[in-house]
């Protein structure tokens, strides 16, 4: 089983930067491929980054390339999401997610609030 907390979010101008954090609960975090979603009100949930267990691969959604980065740190259990550049359509709840096998997550976190004002 793996816990996930996500930390970090908050309210923001559109162009300030949020850093998120999701911290994992599990003895081989190093094992598991993470990835960050977002659900807005009234959408369904989307993909924003994932990383592989290693950190050597990274892919985005169109929407965050360019602006947003996630990283790790597996000494830590921790994965990030340095957000840049925020737009007001990025406002949403954002998820964190672990999965033994690429692009299929089995255990979420709760959520964190972010909101970008015009």
């Amino acid at each position: 089983q793996v816990q996930l907390v996500e930390s970090g979010g908050g309210l923001v101008q559109a162009g300030g930067s949020l850093r998120l954090s999701c911290a994992a609960s599990v003895r081989t975090f190093s094992s598991y491929h993470m990835g960050w979603f977002r659900q807005a009100p009234g959408k369904e949930r989307e993909f924003v980054a994932r990383i592989n267990w290693s950190g050597s691969s990274t892919y985005y959604s169109d929407s965050a390339k360019g602006r947003f980065t996630i990283s790790r740190d597996n000494a830590k259990k921790m994965v990030y999401l340095q957000m840049n550049s925020l737009k007001p359509e990025d406002t949403a709840v954002y998820y964190c997610a672990a999965g033994i096998r690429l692009q299929k997550y089995d255990f979420w976190g709760q959520g964190t609030q972010v909101t970008v004002s015009s």
